[in-house]
């Protein structure tokens, strides 16, 4: 269990990190999320936005639901790659530092965990708008126009092709805006941020529909189309298993001192623009500790047969685990029967349930 004084903790060192959060990533959760979509939005009360941000908001209100959409989304798909994980993405509802000290400037903030989740953000924001251009829920923007060139033997041009260009743009517009500092923090979110952005773009395909009599596909119509968010998420998990571990160099321009990053290894193969970078090491994330941001793994369910993260071994950290049963009522025996329906019956199951201590 985890105990109230390390939420005490935890909330202290929340309201330190503040200035330098990205805030406005609680527009995904809790109350402000589930208002985008009934009420009249208010730019100015929307917290943590930079003067950029609140302009882009003015300017562009209409696909502000979109934009919180696309995070919520990247949320979602973060806790499913990492589910199976010491750290599963865990957010903290009711407080406008979804994700804690975990991307806390002060701690952690440029681990590969900061690098995937700001990666997944970001691809999100891309995603949803680019979806709701194409649905017509946004009158700013529609199909694309641009990408078509001649068709090919069999099929033409139809539908609606997603604008990806200007999902990006407003992915980069606005989840950006805060990254102009001369640091190497800046340096190292535009780089993950952009990753997810084209991630998406490297992912578009070519989707078909048949025409003709009894489903002959005499012609097709097909139109470019993004992937399942999925395919994106299963992409950037492995860049964050493989991703390039940098270290920082200061040198003075016109402007001052500037922080930017090198691959700390120069017999690995630079790093490319689908590839997340990070500065620091992770927590293991073990034991619940504030001053990182860690729940800690007991009472998580792990995997007795899996010798992989998600296994007793390494989820619980050598302390072992419990197991209890845990009965389940589940359909079974269906029988199809013609025409139409399928009928079941319960049945009642046993399974073993394994615990970290």
């Amino acid at each position: 269990m985890i105990y109230l004084g390390y939420f005490l903790f935890l909330f202290c060192g929340i309201t330190r990190v503040m200035a330098s959060y990205p805030i406005w990533w609680s527009l995904a959760v809790g109350h402000q999320y589930t208002s985008l979509g009934t009420q009249p939005i208010l730019c100015s009360s929307i917290p943590g936005l930079v003067p950029k941000q609140l302009r882009f908001c003015r300017n562009y209100v209409e696909i502000m639901p979109s934009v919180a959409e696309g995070v919520k989304i990247g949320i979602q798909e973060c806790q499913h790659q990492f589910r199976g994980r010491r750290w599963n993405c865990t957010t903290i509802n009711d407080n406008l530092a979804i994700f804690g000290p975990v991307l806390d400037k002060g701690h952690s903030v440029a681990t590969r965990e900061s690098a995937f989740v700001h990666a997944i953000a970001s691809a999100g924001v891309a995603f949803a708008v680019t979806r709701a251009c194409s649905e017509g829920s946004a009158t700013i923007c529609g199909c694309d126009t641009r990408r078509k060139g001649p068709p090919g033997e069999g099929w033409k041009w139809g539908g609606c092709s997603e604008d990806v260009e200007f999902g990006s743009m407003v992915s980069r517009e606005f989840a950006d805006a805060r990254e102009n500092r001369p640091d190497a923090r800046s340096a190292m979110n535009r780089q993950n941020n952009e990753a997810g952005r084209v991630t998406i773009t490297d992912h578009m395909y070519l989707k078909c529909k048949c025409h003709g009599l009894s489903g002959s596909c005499e012609v097709k119509t097909c139109w470019w189309s993004q992937p399942d968010f999925r395919v994106i998420g299963d992409y950037m998990k492995d860049k964050y298993d493989s991703a390039s571990e940098m270290v920082v160099e200061k040198h003075r321009e016109s402007r001052g001192w500037v922080e930017t990053l090198r691959p700390k290894y120069t017999f690995f193969k630079p790093p490319t623009e689908t590839d997340l970078v990070y500065y620091e090491s992770s927590p293991n994330f073990c034991e619940p500790n504030p001053e990182t941001g860690s729940f800690g793994t007991r009472d998580r369910i792990c995997n007795l047969t899996s010798h992989g993260i998600d296994g007793c071994d390494l989820l619980c950290c050598g302390r072992g685990h419990d197991t209890q049963t845990e009965k389940r009522k589940e359909k079974c025996h269906c029988i199809f029967h013609w025409c139409c329906y399928v009928s079941c019956q319960e049945c009642t199951r046993v399974y073993d349930v394994h615990t970290c201590k």
